[in-house]
């Protein structure tokens, strides 16, 4: 849920956001160089890191707390590590004890982290550079399939900046327009834009703007509202069912997403809770080969008043995140075949359901 951090990670200016702005950043190996610390070195990094919090950090008394247990332990344990990656997953850790926010979290980088002349909006150099970027990630969107059976799926892997992927969004929608139902994978998203968020929700509703979410954000002491779009530029998917597909690697913009359709009734939530993190915010560099991912603001719900914070979304349909598919694959298409009228295809679709099945009761077995 990170528009402006994300850009910036991608462009080299905070090398260290895309990392943790995703939960499943956690568990992939560090395969990097370490470094030796000493203890001049550990305390310039808890001093930048605890000024950041007590400036940025959504509420101020955890802030607080997560000082104070830090400033305790920085006189005893920490004395004892010399090692950057172990100081990083140890803050890691630590803070999140207090603060339980998943989205806090320490990195270490072996190569230095640049300064960033904070001047607000990026230059149109660096735009151009992200858009390369984007573009060669294809905006984050892996696969938009037509199922057996006339369903749609689509996949992608995060949402990225909707004025440089809007026509992606566009196209694979428009692809999905004539199925009977649609699919959405978040099972392996990690979050990012909350303006795209609201883009591919749009298209979803009919034209009139459904309030969707609102983000908080202490240091400003503002709150941003988002609501889908009036004007599209593909064509709508409406009057047809939608399950989105979690796990629990499904986090913050990916949550968000699920959490809006769910509180709306507007999709069949399929999978497993997600990961429970609903604070936006920003990476910040410590020092020279420490950053860190500031949560400074939180989400709001229209319908909810609240969040998923520390809860995560749970599913309606709660299953393995390896069987979701299938699932819900098997709940389309019973639905769907009680619609059609043309033989052959009420056959094949039958035929479908039939595989389908034997293959969630192969799945349960072997669970």
């Amino acid at each position: 849920m990170f528009r402006l951090s994300m850009l910036k990670s991608l462009l080299g200016l905070v090398v260290l956001a895309a990392a943790v702005s995703q939960v499943c950043s956690a568990q992939q190996p560090d395969t990097q160089a370490d470094l030796t610390l000493d203890a001049a070195a550990r305390t310039a990094v808890i001093d930048s890191l605890v000024k950041n919090l007590n400036e940025s950090y959504v509420f101020p008394d955890v802030a607080k707390k997560m000082e104070a247990s830090l400033r305790e332990r920085a006189g005893k344990e920490y004395e004892q590590i010399t090692s950057a990656k172990a100081f990083a997953e140890t803050l890691t850790k630590d803070l999140q004890a207090v603060s339980n926010d998943k989205h806090l979290r320490v990195r270490y980088s072996f190569n230095p982290i640049p300064v960033r002349v904070e001047r607000g909006e990026p230059t149109a150099a660096e735009r151009e550079e992200a858009r390369l970027n984007f573009q060669w990630r294809n905006h984050s969107f892996n696969k938009v399939e037509r199922l057996p059976g006339n369903i749609g799926y689509l996949e992608f892997g995060g949402f990225f900046d909707p004025e440089f992927g809007g026509e992606t969004v566009a196209a694979a929608m428009n692809f999905l327009n004539n199925t009977d139902a649609l699919i959405i994978d978040l099972r392996q998203n990690g979050g990012g834009d909350p303006a795209m968020v609201a883009l591919i929700c749009s298209y979803l509703f009919g034209p009139e703007p459904v309030h969707l979410n609102d983000l908080y954000w202490r240091p400003a002491n503002r709150t941003d509202e988002f609501w889908t779009r009036k004007e599209i530029p593909g064509k709508r998917y409406l009057n047809k069912d939608v399950y989105v597909l979690t796990s629990k690697r499904t986090f913050s913009g990916a949550e968000e997403f699920s959490y809006n359709l769910k509180n709306l009734k507007r999709a069949t939530i399929v999978g497993e809770t997600t990961g429970g993190g609903a604070h936006p915010g920003s990476g910040v560099r410590l020092s020279e080969h420490f950053g860190m991912f500031v949560p400074s603001g939180r989400a709001i719900s229209p319908i909810t008043k609240t969040n998923w914070e520390g809860t995560g979304v749970k599913p309606d349909v709660e299953v393995p995140a390896d069987q979701a598919l299938t699932v819900a694959r098997l709940m389309a298409l019973k639905k769907s075949v009680t619609k059609l009228t043309n033989p052959d295809f009420k056959a094949g679709v039958q035929a479908e359901i039939e595989s389908l099945e034997k293959q969630v009761s192969e799945l349960k077995a072997k669970n």
